[in-house]
């Protein structure tokens, strides 16, 4: 469940809710028992560690991930002897439905 952040526009009062995601939001401030209670938004309250799948796939911006990269062969390389260069895949390059 998570942890939902409260404040109080009347009295500035502050707490937080272990709540349900399909409960409904609280209203009632704790402390002066005023209508004008509102959820706010914050950062989420944990840090992933280690070396799991999001440090390796996703920690460098989203991309491919280090070893992938490095494997990809460049863009300036030359076909092998007697290899025909690969289209780009683009619209006009023999790569898409259309041609």
């Amino acid at each position: 469940m998570p942890i939902y952040e409260y404040r109080c526009d009347s009295c500035g009062h502050q707490q937080e809710f272990l709540q349900k995601v399909g409960d409904a939001p609280l209203t009632v401030c704790t402390e002066c028992g005023k209508p004008t209670f509102s959820k706010m938004v914050t950062a989420a309250g944990f840090q992933l560690k280690g070396s799991g799948w999001y440090a390796t796939d996703f920690k460098n911006g989203g991309g491919k991930s280090a070893a992938k990269a490095s494997e990809a062969p460049k863009a300036d390389a030359k076909p092998a002897e007697g290899e025909k260069k690969k289209s780009s895949g683009g619209c006009g390059g023999g790569g898409c439905a259309c041609h």
